[in-house]
């Protein structure tokens, strides 16, 4: 069992490092740049490896690197084929990363490596996700640095700020460090520049808990081979607004974590789901199957509310989430696996079981894990996709195994033990485009403008849900552990 503030401690002590190089063009500057970044030593360092990715350089670049490369087996050496830009570079990079940690370090000499140790601080004691370098926050000291281009970063960085709901200081910066597990699972599409917009953007639709330390910046010329040019600066403008309007947030995996991560976006439907639940809720609360804690947070506080999950990247979210909730615990626990339920049985009033059942191998076998859980007299709430007729590409889509029918479901309960107390009908107004969606368009998934007009109209849609005569598109079922 994770206890509910651990999240500061989930990486340990030391960090094993991955450090992300792209280079192009830089003779006469990487091998001191890369020599800098192997010596670093510190305490909060288990090991280091450096990838290195030379984006076809053309003036020597690349004999240095393999001269350095070939001095120290720490150093993992790529190139391209072809320019392809820095964006590009650190997605290839990024992809042999295998470190707790993997921060971004430029290949010239206008950041310090020795300032690296500072951004690992966050992660040991705050439970960080991403730690960024700034030049511009407080520090004992500072160089002071060109006027215009500090203020066309300082512009960018508010604009960007504006978009994401952030409170940077640098977003151009670097220096960012992220949770290796984290960073590999963002779908990163810039080759350029554009990049730095991209990751701050899709960090924040994540809700990543993103910290700030300071860091020296010793800036060079175009003239000593500074390759940022203003042009760079209307693009990071044009991918704040492509960014805002595109949520491209996982990539995907075996736990279907780029289908369910809209969810944490339809604040207004989730608020009413929780309307629905609040009273068929006891003190003790165990949510199976939570997510990104889009209904938890609807829920809490409570004597004990218990988020309990499966897929590695909602279990560190909602560690991280639970920070200063000391009555909200974080468990790893698969329904299907009764093993998980020996150290909860009988220990909660109600187990919220949502957009979950359609889902398991074994639906009985997973309303009786869920049973356990519950004291006598203790109620399980079960919200689940209606009407068997239904089922499409949608439900496919969703990795929906089944729709139910009310006296299926209704037989499940009662073969997992569960008295059934009440079924009601839920979101009757959403069916019809779901079936036109699902066996007129054949669409496996909806689009970004269906979702947000959904999400526009659901005060309007939930005054409808009661006097609409057709059946719910879900059912919400109740049922009570016999005492």
């Amino acid at each position: 069992m994770t206890p509910p503030n651990a999240a500061a401690n989930a990486l340990g002590p030391r960090l094993r490092l991955s450090v992300l190089t792209p280079v192009y063009n830089e003779r006469h500057v990487v091998e001191a740049s890369l020599r800098r970044v192997l010596a670093l030593e510190d305490e909060l360092i288990a090991s280091l490896e450096l990838i290195v990715v030379d984006d076809r350089s053309t003036d020597g670049s690349w004999e240095v690197l393999e001269r350095v490369a070939a001095s120290d087996p720490r150093v993992v050496l790529l190139r391209h084929e072809t320019n392809q830009g820095k964006g590009a570079a650190i997605r290839t990079a990024l992809a042999r990363a295998t470190g707790d940690v993997t921060v971004i370090h430029d290949a010239d000499l206008e950041y310090d490596p020795t300032d690296i140790p500072k951004l690992l601080v966050p992660f040991v004691k705050e439970g960080a996700d991403a730690v960024y370098g700034s030049r511009y926050i407080a520090a004992p000291y500072r160089r002071t640095l060109l006027y215009r281009h500090t203020l066309i970063n300082k512009t960018i960085t508010q604009l960007c700020n504006w978009v994401t709901d952030l409170d940077l200081t640098d977003v151009e910066t670097c220096y960012k460090a992220i949770r290796t597990p984290l960073f590999q699972s963002i779908p990163l599409r810039s080759r350029d520049f554009r990049i730095e917009i991209e990751l701050t953007s899709k960090l924040a639709k994540r809700r990543a808990r993103i910290f700030e330390v300071p860091i020296r910046y010793l800036p060079r010329t175009f003239e000593e081979g500074k390759k940022i040019r203003a042009r760079d600066g209307a693009l990071a403008l044009a991918a704040m607004a492509r960014f805002a309007l595109i949520d491209d947030l996982y990539q995907p995996d075996d736990y279907g974590t780029h289908m369910l991560a809209d969810l944490q976006h339809a604040r207004r439907f989730q608020s009413w789901v929780a309307d629905r639940l609040r009273p068929f809720m006891g003190d003790r609360v165990l949510e199976l199957g939570a997510g990104v804690a889009s209904l938890s947070s609807q829920l809490i506080p409570r004597d004990r509310y218990v988020a309990a999950e499966t897929n590695p990247h909602h279990l560190h979210y909602l560690r991280s989430w639970a920070l200063g909730k000391p009555y909200v615990e974080v468990l790893r626990v698969d329904p299907s696996e009764p093993a998980d339920f020996d150290p909860l049985a009988g220990q909660f009033d109600t187990v919220l079981m949502l957009n979950l059942l359609e889902r398991q191998p074994d639906p009985v076998v997973a309303l009786q894990n869920a049973a356990r859980a519950l004291r006598p007299g203790g109620q399980l709430v079960v919200l689940a996709p209606q009407n068997p007729e239904l089922y499409g590409p949608l439900d496919q889509g969703r990795d929906n195994r089944v729709r139910f029918a009310r006296p299926d479901l209704e037989r499940l309960l009662t073969e997992a033990g569960l008295t059934p107390l009440a079924f009601e009908d839920f979101a009757r107004a959403w069916l019809p485009a779901w079936w036109a969606n699902s066996h007129l368009l054949r669409r496996k998934t909806l689009s970004r403008l269906q979702l947000k007009a959904s999400e526009l109209l659901t005060p309007a849609l939930e005054r409808l849900d009661d006097v609409l005569p057709w059946p719910g598109l879900d059912l919400l079922a109740v049922a009570r552990r016999p005492s």
